[in-house]
Protein backbone atom coordinates (compact mmCIF):
# COMPACT_ATOMS: atom_id res chain seq x y z
CA UNK A 1 0.00 0.00 0.00
CA UNK A 2 1.48 3.49 -0.90
CA UNK A 3 2.53 5.22 2.16
CA UNK A 4 1.30 9.30 2.12
CA UNK A 5 3.91 11.07 1.01
CA UNK A 6 4.02 9.03 -2.03
CA UNK A 7 0.50 9.68 -2.32
CA UNK A 8 0.95 13.74 -2.59
CA UNK A 9 3.99 12.33 -4.80
CA UNK A 10 1.53 10.99 -7.41
CA UNK A 11 -1.03 13.97 -6.86
CA UNK A 12 2.18 16.47 -7.33
CA UNK A 13 4.22 15.25 -10.56
CA UNK A 14 3.78 16.87 -13.41
CA UNK A 15 1.42 19.67 -12.04
CA UNK A 16 0.78 21.54 -15.11
CA UNK A 17 0.78 18.34 -17.67
CA UNK A 18 -1.20 16.71 -15.51
CA UNK A 19 -4.09 18.90 -15.62
CA UNK A 20 -6.86 17.79 -17.69
CA UNK A 21 -7.53 20.53 -20.70
CA UNK A 22 -11.02 19.78 -21.13
CA UNK A 23 -11.60 21.48 -17.14
CA UNK A 24 -9.58 24.44 -18.33
CA UNK A 25 -11.59 25.18 -21.89
CA UNK A 26 -15.18 24.36 -19.74
CA UNK A 27 -13.55 27.11 -16.92
CA UNK A 28 -12.74 29.54 -19.34
CA UNK A 29 -15.78 29.78 -21.30
CA UNK A 30 -18.20 32.82 -20.38
CA UNK A 31 -17.39 35.88 -18.45
CA UNK A 32 -15.03 35.28 -15.87
CA UNK A 33 -13.53 38.83 -14.15
CA UNK A 34 -13.69 38.35 -10.49
CA UNK A 35 -16.37 40.43 -9.53
CA UNK A 36 -18.82 38.75 -12.17
CA UNK A 37 -18.13 35.59 -9.78
CA UNK A 38 -19.14 37.45 -6.83
CA UNK A 39 -22.31 39.22 -8.35
CA UNK A 40 -23.43 35.13 -9.43
CA UNK A 41 -23.14 34.14 -5.78
CA UNK A 42 -25.22 37.14 -4.46
CA UNK A 43 -27.61 36.88 -7.37
CA UNK A 44 -28.26 33.13 -7.16
CA UNK A 45 -28.09 32.61 -3.27
CA UNK A 46 -30.88 35.75 -3.47
CA UNK A 47 -32.77 34.00 -6.02
CA UNK A 48 -32.65 30.90 -4.38
CA UNK A 49 -34.06 31.99 -1.35
CA UNK A 50 -36.63 34.14 -3.45
CA UNK A 51 -37.79 30.96 -5.39
CA UNK A 52 -37.72 29.25 -1.63
CA UNK A 53 -39.70 31.60 0.00
CA UNK A 54 -41.37 32.05 -2.10
CA UNK A 55 -42.45 28.04 -2.68
CA UNK A 56 -43.32 28.25 1.08
CA UNK A 57 -45.88 30.87 1.30
CA UNK A 58 -47.73 28.85 -1.59
CA UNK A 59 -47.69 26.00 0.62
CA UNK A 60 -48.95 27.58 3.39
CA UNK A 61 -52.03 29.19 1.42
CA UNK A 62 -52.75 25.94 0.43
CA UNK A 63 -52.17 25.03 3.74
CA UNK A 64 -49.71 22.11 2.90
CA UNK A 65 -47.03 23.62 4.85
CA UNK A 66 -46.21 21.64 8.26
CA UNK A 67 -46.54 24.17 11.54
CA UNK A 68 -43.40 22.40 12.60
CA UNK A 69 -41.08 22.58 9.58
CA UNK A 70 -37.99 24.07 10.94
CA UNK A 71 -37.51 21.92 13.78
CA UNK A 72 -37.95 19.02 11.73
CA UNK A 73 -35.16 20.21 9.29
CA UNK A 74 -33.19 20.84 12.59
CA UNK A 75 -34.37 17.34 14.67
CA UNK A 76 -35.75 15.42 12.02
CA UNK A 77 -38.58 12.94 13.34
CA UNK A 78 -40.45 12.26 10.10
CA UNK A 79 -38.01 11.08 7.39
CA UNK A 80 -39.91 12.00 4.06
CA UNK A 81 -40.25 15.71 5.33
CA UNK A 82 -36.87 15.94 6.37
CA UNK A 83 -35.54 14.67 3.00
CA UNK A 84 -38.29 16.25 0.70
CA UNK A 85 -37.41 19.60 2.90
CA UNK A 86 -33.65 19.51 2.06
CA UNK A 87 -34.31 18.59 -1.81
CA UNK A 88 -36.09 21.42 -2.20
CA UNK A 89 -34.03 24.13 -0.75
CA UNK A 90 -30.97 22.62 -2.68
CA UNK A 91 -33.26 23.04 -5.77
CA UNK A 92 -33.65 26.47 -5.20
CA UNK A 93 -30.16 26.95 -5.05
CA UNK A 94 -29.47 24.81 -7.43
CA UNK A 95 -31.48 26.57 -10.03
CA UNK A 96 -30.56 30.42 -8.67
CA UNK A 97 -26.94 29.67 -8.92
CA UNK A 98 -27.34 28.61 -12.65
CA UNK A 99 -29.61 31.10 -13.93
CA UNK A 100 -27.60 33.69 -11.95
CA UNK A 101 -24.22 32.22 -14.10
CA UNK A 102 -26.37 32.22 -17.37
CA UNK A 103 -27.22 35.59 -17.29
CA UNK A 104 -24.09 37.37 -15.71
CA UNK A 105 -21.42 35.61 -16.98
CA UNK A 106 -23.10 33.91 -20.09
CA UNK A 107 -22.37 30.25 -18.96
CA UNK A 108 -24.67 27.66 -19.29
CA UNK A 109 -24.78 24.57 -17.00
CA UNK A 110 -22.94 22.45 -18.61
CA UNK A 111 -19.89 24.90 -18.72
CA UNK A 112 -19.83 24.39 -15.13
CA UNK A 113 -20.45 20.61 -15.50
CA UNK A 114 -17.82 19.94 -17.31
CA UNK A 115 -17.08 17.04 -19.10
CA UNK A 116 -19.83 14.56 -18.00
CA UNK A 117 -19.04 10.63 -18.58
CA UNK A 118 -21.81 7.89 -17.18
CA UNK A 119 -18.50 5.90 -16.68
CA UNK A 120 -16.83 8.15 -14.21
CA UNK A 121 -20.02 8.46 -12.43
CA UNK A 122 -20.46 5.23 -12.14
CA UNK A 123 -17.00 4.59 -10.66
CA UNK A 124 -17.44 7.17 -7.95
CA UNK A 125 -20.69 5.57 -6.81
CA UNK A 126 -19.45 2.01 -7.00
CA UNK A 127 -15.73 2.45 -5.41
CA UNK A 128 -17.17 4.89 -2.68
CA UNK A 129 -20.26 2.38 -1.98
CA UNK A 130 -17.41 -0.37 -1.60
CA UNK A 131 -15.26 2.04 0.71
CA UNK A 132 -18.18 2.98 3.16
CA UNK A 133 -18.85 -0.02 3.59
CA UNK A 134 -15.56 -1.46 4.47
CA UNK A 135 -15.13 1.12 7.09
CA UNK A 136 -18.26 0.55 8.63
CA UNK A 137 -17.26 -2.72 8.76
CA UNK A 138 -14.11 -1.68 10.47
CA UNK A 139 -15.76 0.51 13.28
CA UNK A 140 -18.19 -2.88 13.40
CA UNK A 141 -15.39 -5.07 14.09
CA UNK A 142 -13.97 -2.45 16.78
CA UNK A 143 -16.84 -1.48 18.62
CA UNK A 144 -19.66 -4.25 18.01
CA UNK A 145 -21.93 -2.95 20.35
CA UNK A 146 -22.26 0.62 18.96
CA UNK A 147 -24.50 -0.53 16.38
CA UNK A 148 -28.00 -1.79 16.46
CA UNK A 149 -30.48 -1.89 13.71
CA UNK A 150 -32.72 1.09 12.57
CA UNK A 151 -36.18 1.36 12.13
CA UNK A 152 -38.14 0.29 9.11
CA UNK A 153 -37.23 1.33 5.70
CA UNK A 154 -39.96 0.86 2.84
CA UNK A 155 -38.70 0.54 -0.61
CA UNK A 156 -40.52 3.77 -1.22
CA UNK A 157 -38.63 5.80 1.50
CA UNK A 158 -35.69 4.46 -0.11
CA UNK A 159 -35.80 5.80 -3.26
CA UNK A 160 -37.28 8.88 -1.99
CA UNK A 161 -34.06 9.43 0.25
CA UNK A 162 -31.87 8.45 -2.86
CA UNK A 163 -33.79 11.12 -5.18
CA UNK A 164 -33.36 14.01 -2.57
CA UNK A 165 -29.73 13.29 -1.72
CA UNK A 166 -29.05 12.92 -5.73
CA UNK A 167 -29.91 16.92 -5.60
CA UNK A 168 -28.65 17.80 -2.53
CA UNK A 169 -24.90 16.29 -3.40
CA UNK A 170 -25.65 17.38 -7.65
CA UNK A 171 -25.89 20.87 -6.03
CA UNK A 172 -23.28 20.53 -3.73
CA UNK A 173 -20.63 19.54 -6.63
CA UNK A 174 -22.23 21.92 -9.20
CA UNK A 175 -21.16 24.78 -6.76
CA UNK A 176 -18.04 23.43 -5.03
CA UNK A 177 -16.21 20.98 -7.74
CA UNK A 178 -17.87 22.83 -10.55
CA UNK A 179 -18.19 26.89 -10.40
CA UNK A 180 -16.15 27.41 -7.40
CA UNK A 181 -12.87 25.40 -8.12
CA UNK A 182 -13.24 26.58 -12.39
CA UNK A 183 -13.05 30.27 -10.76
CA UNK A 184 -10.04 29.89 -8.40
CA UNK A 185 -8.32 27.44 -11.18
CA UNK A 186 -8.50 29.93 -13.48
CA UNK A 187 -7.06 32.23 -10.92
CA UNK A 188 -4.02 29.64 -9.91
CA UNK A 189 -3.34 27.80 -13.12
CA UNK A 190 -2.64 24.57 -10.93
CA UNK A 191 -4.26 22.25 -9.51
CA UNK A 192 -2.89 21.43 -6.30
CA UNK A 193 -3.38 25.28 -4.74
CA UNK A 194 -6.79 25.34 -6.49
CA UNK A 195 -8.12 22.18 -4.71
CA UNK A 196 -6.61 23.64 -1.89
CA UNK A 197 -8.13 26.52 -1.72
CA UNK A 198 -11.57 24.94 -3.02
CA UNK A 199 -11.30 22.35 -0.30
CA UNK A 200 -10.57 24.81 2.28
CA UNK A 201 -13.72 26.94 1.64
CA UNK A 202 -15.95 23.54 1.59
CA UNK A 203 -14.47 22.26 4.77
CA UNK A 204 -15.39 26.05 6.17
CA UNK A 205 -19.01 25.83 5.14
CA UNK A 206 -19.27 22.33 7.30
CA UNK A 207 -17.45 24.06 10.55
CA UNK A 208 -20.88 24.13 12.61
CA UNK A 209 -21.13 20.43 12.21
CA UNK A 210 -18.44 20.10 14.71
CA UNK A 211 -14.35 20.29 13.97
CA UNK A 212 -14.00 16.46 13.15
CA UNK A 213 -16.70 16.60 10.31
CA UNK A 214 -15.09 20.04 8.98
CA UNK A 215 -11.77 18.54 9.02
CA UNK A 216 -13.04 15.56 7.13
CA UNK A 217 -14.94 18.14 4.70
CA UNK A 218 -11.85 20.13 4.19
CA UNK A 219 -9.72 16.85 3.24
CA UNK A 220 -12.63 15.83 1.29
CA UNK A 221 -13.47 18.88 -0.89
CA UNK A 222 -9.39 19.11 -1.51
CA UNK A 223 -9.24 15.60 -3.29
CA UNK A 224 -12.47 15.87 -5.06
CA UNK A 225 -11.52 19.50 -6.38
CA UNK A 226 -8.45 17.67 -7.48
CA UNK A 227 -10.36 14.94 -9.29
CA UNK A 228 -12.66 16.98 -10.64
CA UNK A 229 -9.80 19.33 -12.38
CA UNK A 230 -7.60 16.03 -13.50
CA UNK A 231 -10.83 14.27 -15.12
CA UNK A 232 -12.18 17.85 -16.85
CA UNK A 233 -15.51 17.79 -14.97
CA UNK A 234 -17.93 16.94 -11.77
CA UNK A 235 -19.00 13.39 -12.69
CA UNK A 236 -16.33 11.15 -10.98
CA UNK A 237 -16.96 13.60 -7.64
CA UNK A 238 -20.44 13.68 -7.79
CA UNK A 239 -20.84 9.83 -7.79
CA UNK A 240 -18.46 10.06 -4.52
CA UNK A 241 -20.40 12.16 -2.89
CA UNK A 242 -23.58 10.61 -3.87
CA UNK A 243 -22.53 7.53 -2.26
CA UNK A 244 -20.82 8.70 0.77
CA UNK A 245 -24.08 10.77 2.06
CA UNK A 246 -26.56 8.57 0.92
CA UNK A 247 -24.85 5.65 2.64
CA UNK A 248 -24.73 7.82 5.81
CA UNK A 249 -28.18 8.81 5.44
CA UNK A 250 -29.69 5.37 4.68
CA UNK A 251 -27.57 2.54 5.23
CA UNK A 252 -25.16 3.45 8.10
CA UNK A 253 -26.72 6.50 10.10
CA UNK A 254 -24.40 8.21 12.66
CA UNK A 255 -25.43 9.00 15.80
CA UNK A 256 -23.16 12.30 15.41
CA UNK A 257 -23.81 13.33 12.34
CA UNK A 258 -26.31 15.78 10.65
CA UNK A 259 -28.36 12.59 10.07
CA UNK A 260 -28.50 11.71 13.51
CA UNK A 261 -32.29 10.54 14.44
CA UNK A 262 -33.20 8.85 11.01
CA UNK A 263 -33.67 5.54 10.81
CA UNK A 264 -31.10 3.47 8.73
CA UNK A 265 -30.70 0.14 8.49
CA UNK A 266 -27.97 0.45 10.95
CA UNK A 267 -27.71 3.05 13.76
CA UNK A 268 -23.93 3.71 14.87
CA UNK A 269 -22.99 5.25 18.03
CA UNK A 270 -19.71 5.22 18.99
CA UNK A 271 -18.28 8.56 19.78
CA UNK A 272 -15.12 7.13 21.21
CA UNK A 273 -13.91 6.06 17.28
CA UNK A 274 -14.57 9.49 16.12
CA UNK A 275 -10.92 10.78 15.90
CA UNK A 276 -10.12 7.09 14.48
CA UNK A 277 -13.18 7.16 11.91
CA UNK A 278 -11.73 11.17 10.70
CA UNK A 279 -7.88 9.41 10.44
CA UNK A 280 -9.31 6.67 8.64
CA UNK A 281 -11.56 8.79 5.86
CA UNK A 282 -8.30 10.79 5.78
CA UNK A 283 -6.31 7.89 4.81
CA UNK A 284 -9.12 6.55 1.74
CA UNK A 285 -9.56 9.96 0.06
CA UNK A 286 -5.41 10.74 0.01
CA UNK A 287 -5.23 7.48 -1.79
CA UNK A 288 -7.95 8.05 -3.85
CA UNK A 289 -6.46 9.73 -6.83
CA UNK A 290 -4.09 7.05 -7.21
CA UNK A 291 -6.44 4.30 -7.04
CA UNK A 292 -8.40 5.93 -9.91
CA UNK A 293 -5.06 6.54 -11.69
CA UNK A 294 -4.63 2.89 -11.04
CA UNK A 295 -8.43 1.80 -12.98
CA UNK A 296 -7.40 4.07 -15.89
CA UNK A 297 -9.55 7.17 -14.72
CA UNK A 298 -6.29 9.52 -14.20
CA UNK A 299 -4.26 9.83 -17.03
CA UNK A 300 -0.43 10.89 -16.86
CA UNK A 301 -1.09 13.57 -19.29
CA UNK A 302 -3.77 15.37 -20.89
CA UNK A 303 -2.80 14.43 -24.71
CA UNK A 304 -3.03 10.93 -23.61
Amino acid sequence: MPGFANMLRIMAVSDWDMVSEQYFIYASRGRNQWWLYLATIAVGLAGGTFAATLICILLALFKLLPANIALQISQPSDPSLFFGAIAGMFACVLFGLAGAAAIIQKKRPQDIIGCWRWSLFGWGLTAWLIVQCVLAAIDFAIVPSGFHRGGTLGSSLVIWVFGAILIQTFTEEFIFRGFLTQGIFLLFRRPIPSACVSGLVFGAMHIPNGWPQAINALWFGIVCAYLAIRTGGIALTFGIHLANNYFGAIGVVSAGDVFKGLPGFLVQNTPQLEWWDLSLAILVMTMAPWGFRKVGLLSDSVRS
